[in-house]
């Protein structure tokens, strides 16, 4: 019994241990891209590039393009990229940030870090700008990328220098970026796989 529970013991310390690595190479390359990849011009971009604001012209545009040329699947489009927004928006910051309450980087004391925007008043675990428009990309993808295939590398390639930007700008880690994208890749992934479900119907009753 007591061998059993000193293995116990043994075991949770290791865990303990690779924890700790963990969060100090999440640290480590934290303070590289936040710090050792300063330079003006990112100061100067990154700060609008992670604003949804900045980015309006671009939805504002894809909307249109979806209802012209696409109509009522467009339509059902649109509503579930909308969808993708809340499902990934609501996971990342009401389910997994309140329960794992893991603070910003810009909240350490111990941390020296460059920041371009407020800290914000939520946690960091896991970036909720990540989840989202990796959700969005990912969806975006597994429908339009299927008619339009060179817009699959744009789209990957925006979602995760909006992830890094979240870095650069101090307010997330890069384990806060990487969780998001894997929890907005697999809700994009899913409502991809549903839209082509309701796509095939929706052609059905109109072949019907």
């Amino acid at each position: 019994m007591k061998g059993r529970l000193n293995s116990h013991k043994y075991d949770n310390k290791k865990t303990i241990i690779k924890m700790e690595a963990i969060i100090e190479l999440d640290q480590h390359l934290f303070q590289l891209i936040n710090s050792g990849c300063q330079n003006a011009f990112l100061d100067w971009l990154m700060p609008m590039w992670r604003n949804k604001l900045f980015w309006m012209p671009l939805y504002m545009f894809l909307v249109g393009f979806l209802l012209v040329n696409y109509k009522l699947k467009g339509f059902l489009l649109i509503l579930t990229v909308l969808a993708a927004v809340g499902i990934s928006d609501f996971t990342s910051s009401q389910l997994i940030k309140k329960n794992v309450q893991r603070l910003r980087p810009c909240k350490q004391a111990e941390l020296v870090v460059q920041l371009h925007i407020p800290c914000g008043s939520g946690y960091s675990f896991p970036s909720s700008h990540a989840t989202n428009h990796f959700a969005i990309a990912i969806l975006l993808i597994g429908t339009l990328g299927c008619h339009f295939r060179w817009i699959k590398l744009p789209l990957f390639l925006w979602a995760a220098s909006i992830a890094l930007g979240q870095v650069y700008v101090g307010v997330h880690y890069p384990i806060d970026i990487l969780a998001g994208a894997l929890l907005g890749t697999a809700i994009g992934s899913f409502l991809a796989w549903r839209y082509k479900v309701w796509e095939k119907r929706f052609e059905q009753r109109e072949q019907a």
